[in-house]
């Protein structure tokens, strides 16, 4: 799983089509991060800034870091 599906689906607990809508993008565009094209700059601070906004705990090493338990998944 890369760092974006984790921070989606573990991190938000959300669907590609809520994610975007949180980041500010379409479903399309998390379906790209989700294959491996990186989010610009502007995108990973909305993103940021949605988890602040949620009172969700972050790290920004979440953007590079996926958890060992779950490169398994």
């Amino acid at each position: 799983m890369n760092a974006l599906k984790h921070i989606r689906k573990n991190v938000f607990a959300v669907t590609q089509a809520e994610f975007a809508a949180v980041a500010g993008v379409t479903q399309a565009t998390v379906s790209r991060w989700e294959n491996g094209v990186a989010p610009s700059l502007e995108e990973m601070q909305a993103i940021r800034s949605a988890a602040a906004e949620r009172a969700i705990d972050w790290s920004d090493a979440l953007f590079f870091d996926v958890p060992a338990a779950e490169t398994a998944a």
